[in-house]
């Protein structure tokens, strides 16, 4: 059994970049509702069109960079679990946002 979870984290581990990637991604289709709520409430005195051009520019360029910036963050947290254990710590990141997603009933 040693040996399967090594070989499969091995065949991982080239490929952290795009798994931290999916980490990302899922984290803000999941928490982006509840962002955007918190971002209307504080622009929601302002006018109109400056309301909607900061909107624009957070959503646009926020989640742009938050993704640019933690996703090489987390790659390299996911770098730092030893090959053997890779795979399963996936497998539970990948189970955690399936159930995070379920209760924030996106799925």
């Amino acid at each position: 059994m040693n040996q399967v979870m090594l070989e499969l984290g091995l065949m991982i581990r080239p490929h952290l970049s795009d798994v931290a990637m999916m980490i990302m991604a899922t984290l803000l289709v999941i928490y982006g509702n509840a962002i955007n709520q918190g971002i209307r409430r504080q622009l929601g005195g302002m006018h109109f069109i400056f309301r909607t051009l900061l909107f624009v520019l957070i959503c646009a360029f926020g989640y742009g960079l938050a993704t640019v910036w933690l996703t090489p963050f987390i790659a390299g947290l996911l770098a730092q679990v030893p090959s053997i254990y890779l795979a399963l710590v996936c497998v539970g990141i990948m189970l955690t946002l399936g159930v995070l997603a379920e209760r924030k009933r996106q799925i």
